[in-house]
């Protein structure tokens, strides 16, 4: 996916041994595999919640997108990052989750649109990312059990 200025967009996949339906479950149970303080409600169409890691981080996401089994998407509506000059560099940004079928497994694509390299957030949110799908969501996916410092 290319974003506004055409520039390469952050996006990680990977494979699991569950079903599409388990996938989407586990992604709308965002306190189970994204550690911080989480408010609000995570799984409703329309619904905004925050997130707070200490001082660092605090967004807001509104779930404008949801299709069971297949996409969820978050559009952040305000952000602080304290790590970087521009605090706001989320604002803006999509949250993109696309769970498909591939032979007996299921992928599920997570693409933070308009998260590029060329902005000062880039490094330090992509390693993030790769944590949190890579090792806390797909954790939660194959075996249920939530990371061990999430907020639930």
């Amino acid at each position: 996916m290319a974003g506004p200025s055409g520039s390469k967009n952050y996006t990680i996949t990977i494979l699991v041994d569950k079903t599409p339906q388990q996938v989407y479950d586990a992604v709308n149970n965002v306190r189970g595999w994204w550690t911080g303080e989480i408010t609000g409600t995570t799984d409703r169409l329309g619904a905004t919640w925050t997130y707070r890691y200490e001082e660092l981080h605090r967004s807001t996401q509104k779930i404008t997108e949801m299709v069971p089994g297949k996409k969820v998407v978050w559009h952040v509506t305000d952000s602080q990052l304290s790590f970087v000059k521009d605090r706001t560099e989320w604002n803006g940004t999509d949250i993109v989750f696309e769970i498909a079928k591939k032979g007996e497994r299921t992928e599920l694509r997570f693409t933070h649109v308009g998260l590029a390299p060329e902005i000062e957030c880039y490094n330090g949110c992509s390693d993030a990312w790769r944590f949190y799908i890579r090792d806390s969501l797909r954790k939660l996916i194959q075996t249920g059990k939530v990371a061990a410092n999430s907020s639930k």
